[in-house]
């Protein structure tokens, strides 16, 4: 069995949300049901971590409502602190979650070569940039982001159901009301008024 650390910066920081993912259901807030994994065991284990590369939201529309999702930029950036959370599961599940994310079938996406080319581009999805992030005790940290870097496309604040769920992620990352929003309105496409 091949674990590896699934990372999320969006919607998947709260915890409820991504189960949704691998039990299925549809998440509050969202237009759409998951239909989970195949395999729908919880994660073995989940924590906070921070990634080096920009956040920022994009697209107009999505299953949450009119406006923008989150996505990171391809290029590392030591300067950059993108909050994120990490969950222990399996690879099989990993390119389930891949598959639901992009509604698009990921069933030949290759963990060696993923971990050989550090980046793997599906044919389909605004997720189909699959990215490996290194090691951390021992097991590869794979997240998924937009095949286009960022300002490719306009910068889109987004709909309060998402903003409010990635809200809810922090908060339960301990991260404070006041942290939060610093956070998120410092990021490109976020703005205030965002989700009113």
């Amino acid at each position: 069995m091949n674990l590896v650390w699934y990372v999320s910066y969006g919607s998947n920081l709260m915890e409820e949300r991504f189960h949704c993912y691998i039990k299925g259901g549809i998440p509050i807030g969202s237009t759409q049901a998951e239909k989970g994994c195949r395999d729908t065991t919880l994660p073995l284990r989940n924590r906070s971590c921070v990634l080096p590369y920009p956040l920022y939201f994009a697209k107009d529309r999505s299953k949450w409502g009119e406006g923008g999702v989150a996505f990171i930029g391809h290029k590392e950036d030591p300067s950059e602190q993108t909050i994120a959370r990490q969950y222990l599961i399996t690879f099989e599940q990993f390119v389930d979650v891949v598959e639901q994310e992009n509604q698009a079938d990921a069933s030949g996406l290759s963990f060696d070569e993923l971990m050989e080319k550090g980046s793997v581009t599906l044919d389909d999805g605004w997720y189909g940039r699959v990215v490996y992030l290194g090691m951390d005790e021992g097991y590869p940290k794979v997240t998924f982001t937009n095949p286009l870097d960022l300002g490719t496309n306009p910068f889109y604040a987004p709909a309060k159901p998402y903003a409010d769920t990635i809200s809810k992620g922090l908060h339960e990352l301990g991260y404070t009301f006041d942290e939060t929003y610093t956070y998120l309105s410092s990021r490109k496409g976020f703005t205030p008024q965002a989700g009113k």
